[in-house]
């Protein structure tokens, strides 16, 4: 692949999250070179410029205005212009904008390069200590709380590493959602301000993150590293849910207990074992064990 700045072209440039000796030789010369470069904010992407004494003119491009500015850029890129997109740290289109312009792009015959630089996912990942063969990226979670449990629903019985982005002021409660969805033993890596000069890593259970993080203020921005869910046995199908519950309720245990129980015991999610519990019919169950058909244990229903 040639180094040389061609018209009719997308450039996809990563730029720091943190440290400006990650900006690649690469980046800063594409930076140069383009007709024009489309930035998240054209106020923070001007300091980048400014420190490796780039003159190029720039055109805002953020979630925002991208519906309106595609057309716009699509032209000018059909008229022989070179453009580099860049965001306010790390790749376009990594929990930024930026996939909807290459899509644009794509659709119109326009050549898209990328331009490799540092992501906080892929750092957070490679230092977390937990498998990185495998791994989900949820982003940013839902502002909202039934949306983010919701979210984390979703991928309680995901067996490959999870990784998250969060804000300070709402790493305390999505640490309290983790535990619920996820369980207190599993392990996390809590990494902050990666490649800054504050940078640090906590790891251990999401227990002791949700005792720490109560007892510590959360401060800059977090990429968060969480285990998968372990597989130690094919999944259970809900009737074979609804049998386990019942036994241990017909032994007078509440449907909360229960649970509780059933999901550690499957590592299900709780919230799921229990609205299968709220939908049980007890007298009904009762009265077919009294018929003798017994409710069998989860051993017993493979």
């Amino acid at each position: 692949m040639s180094n040389e700045v061609t018209g009719k072209t997308l450039y996809l440039v990563g730029t720091p999250i943190g440290n400006l000796g990650d900006m690649t030789m690469r980046g800063i010369q594409v930076l140069r070179d383009v007709d024009t470069i489309a930035a998240e904010d054209t106020r923070h992407t001007g300091k980048l410029l400014h420190h490796f004494e780039i003159k190029t003119p720039q055109i805002s491009y953020h979630q925002h205005n991208e519906q309106q500015r595609i057309p716009e850029l699509i032209a000018q890129l059909q008229a022989g212009k070179s453009i580099a997109l860049v965001t306010d740290a790390g790749m376009p289109g990594i929990s930024d904008p930026g996939y909807l312009i290459v899509a644009a792009c794509v659709a119109a015959g326009i050549r898209v390069i990328p331009i490799p630089g540092v992501t906080a996912v892929i750092t957070a990942v490679s230092a977390s200590g937990l498998p990185s063969d495998r791994f989900v990226f949820e982003g940013f979670l839902p502002v909202k709380g039934e949306e983010r449990r919701a979210r984390l629903e979703a991928v309680a019985g995901e067996a490959r590493t999870l990784v998250f982005y969060e804000s300070p002021h709402r790493l305390r409660q999505t640490l309290a959602d983790f535990g619920t969805t996820f369980g207190t033993e599993r392990q996390i890596a809590i990494g902050r301000e990666l490649t800054k000069l504050h940078e640090d890593f906590w790891r251990g259970e999401i227990g002791a993150a949700i005792e720490h993080y109560t007892q510590t203020e959360p401060q800059g921005e977090y990429a968060i590293v969480v285990a998968g869910a372990p597989v130690s046995h094919p999944p259970l199908s809900d009737e074979a849910i609804d049998r386990a519950l019942i036994e241990l309720m017909l032994d007078g245990t509440s449907r909360s207990q229960a649970s509780r129980i059933v999901a550690e015991q499957i590592s299900q999610s709780r919230r799921y074992v229990y609205q299968l519990a709220l939908a049980i019919d007890l007298d009904t169950a009762r009265s077919k064990s009294s018929k003798g058909s017994e409710p069998q244990s989860i051993a017993g229903s493979d």
